[in-house]
């Protein structure tokens, strides 16, 4: 590196030197500001393991003094804030945060001042002090005694997870000039114990039958550590087996379930004994079954007298009047007199009714009935909520199509309309942001997204017949009805769009879970078609060198205004001789142009679609018995069958598309559509360490009166939850097409494929990173003349592959991230040039900001 690069070097990056020993030097000084002379700033707890790290994750979390916290991963920012106050505040301050915030006011303040004797300070607001001192943190001033105390605490949890013998000392390492401490604990874990053979006592003949024939599910094995962490999921686990085979006592007292090591022969091999007694005289359980059960419908718990009763198949019903109908009410209970207990049917009932959105459970109660041990008496109180619940809300998004975008809305839920506990949720709601203009990419224009919408949820199944014969109650079958229609402009060719549909749902247990619409119906109408060329300038040059290679005599009478940009078009399409005669860049030129005729046709449809959609997921995430969890979404669309056994009527539709069936003068789409969805997880390191795969297939098959996917069905690549080093449309597909970019990066598409690979790591409660690696495409189901058919012998060599690192950063309940990408392979350039690693420019990625985690 020459001398001259050095000084350019350092003249750029001046401020990144500048700052850093601005912060190194704040760092150094300011962070004993407030540690009283004789103390120690606690800096550091350092492990060290004599024998190998055992639980080594966890041990920090037995100790019970800890550094100040860390921000942006190295900087205790907290301590700064705080020791930015004057310190003579400090005790006074100190006192008045132990005060509730509704009694801290400048009365307390003035009270406090006279209190520590300072008349001098009685006015003074100290907002500034108050508020640093309420975000900051106080230093951690080293407490000896709790060094010990915290080296007791890591040995009483090593030996819980069977390490008997473990040891641990501490040592400081006390700086006096600096006023820092560090304390090091030095820990010998030793051998652990180990379950030489598992035995266990079971009086009761049903309950041992229970346990045996899930005894392959059993924590507990010989030759493996005792461990009373295990001990205790055993005991959980066995509560919850025999709570679900109906036993609603079963160990109460948590007593009826203990472990017996046997320590005479050896402390390192012990014999374990599991035993499960009732009682001293070892009385059989009793299968526990639902006796009455009541459901009081009240504003408060006095109005109980003044109900009257209804009954319905076996539950009672008490209302103050008529407000809703019986029927409605059963319909949640998922509860049957003299069935046998299950625990999972009691929380599936709480659950129905707080989903209906219409009570409030203000009492319930389950008793066993007096004079019997094995009858369950239920009962719910429940409060009716408001007739209406209006809300007005403001939301920020961000995507990288709209950019940061502010998205108002409001809506009036109307309750229990009919009497059936509906609802009718009716919303206004708009999105406003920016786009990139497709007039010139190096500006944004002004985008919305204005819609209106009424939706009618039926904590039922919409059918002429009594559906609960059909799917069960416990399925939790509810149906909506859904009307709603849009405005919407982006790139300059605005939308109107009309939809509704009948939606059912069905909930087969906390996982599996189904949802049918049938007749969702979507009309949409495009303004400002003859503005095409306009928005798109880069599809207008190659149609006017088209026309000049094809005719330059047509050319100018399209250029006079006596011939229309879709007649020459056609012409051009339909001769096939000419296409045949085309060579070179001329053939590159056509086959751009017919692509952009394509993009054309797409962006400036009108289109009805009228489809079945079925959608089935299996969702293990978020279950705790689940620890590798697995996501499945299968979604399948049937459109246009209806309309084509009834209409036969023709109109032109597009260039390229050419004449369609209409009804009602427009178009509509025949076509069928599968996505799947697969994610696994796998988490490492006591579940904080995540890798999480991901797999998307989607396959459109128009047919009949389409000839391509309709454009709100078509598939697309790039952005924060896709192909990250890629925007949405960024470039990228379709395959390896080597169109020109700004005419290819608005293609859409019937086959996609994505492959997500994602590694997680935590920083810090509030800090997660990320590296990842995304793969995919699109492809046509057909060749449209350049290469874009999707073959299963070229597919692999065709996807593009990005990857990259990120940091997410846990708020409150709101995760925010940050994804930094590069394009390892773009199957887009020439050959020979595809591998673009050494084009890397790592101050340059493609940054994805976003809300929550891509998958």
């Amino acid at each position: 590196m020459s001398r001259k690069h050095y000084s350019k070097y350092f003249q750029k990056y001046y401020l990144f030197f500048s700052s850093a020993i601005t912060i190194l030097f704040l760092y150094a000084c300011s962070t004993t500001k407030k540690v009283p002379d004789g103390d120690y700033l606690l800096t550091k707890n350092n492990y060290r393991y004599e024998d190998g790290k055992v639980h080594d994750d966890q041990v920090p979390d037995h100790v019970s003094q800890k550094p100040n916290k860390k921000q942006l991963f190295i900087l205790p920012v907290g301590l700064w804030l705080y020791n930015a106050t004057n310190p003579k505040y400090d005790s006074i301050l100190a006192e008045y945060m132990t005060y509730p915030n509704e009694v801290r006011d400048q009365a307390l303040r003035d009270s406090l001042f006279i209190k520590y004797k300072h008349p001098e300070y009685v006015g003074k607001s100290l907002f500034y002090e108050r508020f640093l001192q309420n975000l900051g943190q106080p230093p951690v001033i080293l407490d000896q005694s709790k060094t010990e105390s915290s080296a007791n605490s890591i040995r009483k949890y090593l030996v819980y997870r069977g390490y008997w013998d473990t040891d641990v000392k501490f040592t400081h390492d006390l700086d006096s000039a600096a006023k820092k401490a560090k304390v090091n604990y030095l820990i010998t874990h030793k051998d652990p114990t180990y379950i030489s053979d598992y035995y266990y006592n079971i009086p009761d003949p049903a309950i041992k039958n229970i346990y045996e024939q899930d005894l392959s599910r059993s924590l507990i094995r010989g030759k493996k550590v005792l461990d009373q962490a295990d001990l205790e999921k055993e005991v959980k686990r066995i509560n919850d087996l025999m709570k679900d085979a109906g036993y609603y006592k079963f160990n109460n007292s948590n007593e009826e379930i203990y472990f017996t090591a046997d320590t005479l022969q050896s402390r390192k091999n012990v014999p374990l004994t599991m035993d499960i007694h009732k009682d001293s005289i070892d009385s059989d359980y009793k299968i526990t079954t639902v006796g009455k059960i009541k459901v009081h419908v009240l504003e408060k718990l006095a109005d109980t007298a003044q109900t009257k009763k209804d009954s319905l198949f076996g539950i009672n019903f008490y209302k103050l009047g008529n407000q809703y109908k019986t029927m409605s009410l059963w319909r949640p209970i998922i509860l049957k007199n003299g069935e046998k207990y299950n625990q999972s049917n009691l929380d599936l009932t709480k659950r129905n009714i707080s989903s209906m959105n219409n009570f409030s459970i203000i009492k319930y109660d389950e008793i066993l009935r007096k004079g019997s041990d094995s009858i369950l008496d239920v009962s719910y109180y429940l409060a009716p909520l408001s007739k209406y619940d209006f809300k007005a809300a403001t939301d920020i998004n961000y995507s990288q199509i709209l950019n940061l975008g502010v998205s108002p809305s409001v809506d009036l839920t109307t309750r229990n309309i009919f009497g059936g506990a509906e609802n009718l949720t009716t919303s206004i709601s708009g999105i406003f942001g920016s786009v990139v203009s497709s007039k010139d990419t190096g500006k944004r224009i002004i985008a919305y997204e204005i819609s209106a919408q009424a939706a009618l949820s039926v904590p039922r199944l919409m059918m002429p017949f009594k559906t609960w014969k059909l799917i069960p109650k416990r399925y939790s079958p509810t149906s909506s009805v859904i009307l709603g229609t849009s405005v919407q402009n982006n790139i300059g060719l605005g939308r109107i769009g009309v939809n509704g549909s009948l939606n059912y749902f069905a909930n087969v247990n906390d996982i599996v879970s189904h949802r049918l619409s049938l007749f969702n119906t979507q009309l949409s109408f495009t303004r400002n078609k003859d503005r095409y060329y306009e928005y798109f300038p880069r599809d207008a040059e190659f149609r006017d060198q088209m026309f000049q290679i094809y005719s330059p005599s047509l050319y100018q009478d399209f250029k006079n205004g006596l011939v229309t940009s879709d007649y020459v078009s056609s012409r051009i399409i339909g001769d096939i001789p000419f296409q045949e005669s085309l060579t070179g860049d001329q053939l590159g030129t056509l086959n751009t142009f017919r692509q952009s005729l394509i993009n054309k046709d797409r962006q400036t449809q009108d289109i009805l679609i009228s489809s079945m959609i079925y959608n089935f997921i299996y969702n293990e995430i978020g279950k705790k018995d689940r620890p590798n969890p697995f996501y499945f979404n299968a979604k399948f669309e049937l459109a246009g069958n209806v309309f084509g056994i009834f209409n036969n009527r023709k109109k032109e539709d597009g260039v390229i598309s050419g004449p369609s069936k209409t009804i009602f003068n427009i178009p509509y789409s025949q076509f069928v559509k599968f996505d799947f969805d697969v994610r696994k997880y796998f988490t490492f390191f006591n579940d904080k360490h995540t890798l999480a795969l991901r797999q998307f297939i989607g396959v459109g098959i128009p047919y009949g009166n389409s000839s391509t996917m309709p454009f709100v069905r078509s598939y697309f690549n790039g952005g924060s939850n896709d192909i990250r080093a890629w925007r949405v449309f960024g470039g990228l597909g379709p395959s390896d097409s080597q169109l020109d970019e700004k005419v290819r990066s608005y293609i859409m598409d019937n086959v996609k494929l994505t492959t997500n690979i994602e590694y997680r790591v935590p920083f810090s409660k509030m800090f997660e990173g990320a590296a990842f690696v995304d793969a995919g495409n699109i492809w046509s189901l057909k060749d449209n003349g350049f290469g874009d058919e999707f073959k299963f012998n070229k597919f692999i060599s065709q996807m593009g592959v990005g990857t990259g690192v990120g940091v997410r950063i846990n708020v409150a309940y709101i995760t925010l991230r940050l994804d930094a990408a590069y394009k390892v392979y773009d199957p887009n350039q020439p050959m020979g040039n595809r591998w673009v690693i050494e084009k890397w420019q790592p101050l340059k990625p493609v940054l994805n900001f976003a809300f929550g985690y891509p998958f």
